[in-house]
């Protein structure tokens, strides 16, 4: 005799009409790693001193400083570019449910959550460029996802968010 009753959900454990079938996490590319920043540091650091050297040598002494103001700027800059790639987006989507979740460098963070029936994707496209923007629209409400990736990236993601609105709307998982 078998049973047909399903089995019990474990604390936390989502229905499997609930649980989520695509996940993505939108992080920004940064093509200068630690290792190439310290190096690119290193080089322009020694080139800056051996210069204010030179200068210091012919007695143009106030230019010494100014060769390391350059390098704390650029030092600086480079710690803002980094805090800044923290930046990150997550979308989930379930057959009832996306839920987009935007998290900014200073721990700051929206959160979005639409039906994916009444969701409308619009991916924007340059002949040229490849895909420019995409958005998410509900309601009057519109979501950019996305923004910080590369033309290829963003049109990788929209197909595969494409594909997860429709198997959304279609019911099948």
């Amino acid at each position: 005799m078998s049973e047909n009753n399903p089995k019990p959900l474990q604390d936390g454990e989502l229905p499997d009409q609930d649980r989520p079938f695509f996940t993505a996490v939108l992080t920004p590319h940064r093509s200068l790693g630690p290792n190439g920043f310290l190096v690119l540091m290193c080089f322009f650091g020694g080139v800056s001193f051996i210069a204010g050297i030179l200068f210091l040598r012919i007695g143009a002494w106030p230019v010494f400083g100014f060769f390391g103001l350059d390098i704390a700027l650029l030092w600086f800059a480079f710690r803002m570019n980094y805090h800044s790639a923290r930046t990150f987006e997550e979308v989930v989507v379930s057959r009832h449910e996306i839920a987009i979740r935007k998290v900014g460098p200073g721990k700051k963070y929206q959160e979005y959550r639409f039906n994916p029936f009444w969701v409308r994707l619009t991916v924007d496209r340059i002949e040229d460029e490849g895909v420019v923007k995409v958005t998410l629209l509900s309601r009057g409400e519109q979501v950019d996802l996305g923004n910080f990736l590369n033309p290829d990236d963003r049109t990788s993601f929209a197909g595969a968010m494409a594909n997860a609105l429709s198997v959304a709307k279609s019911g099948g998982v």
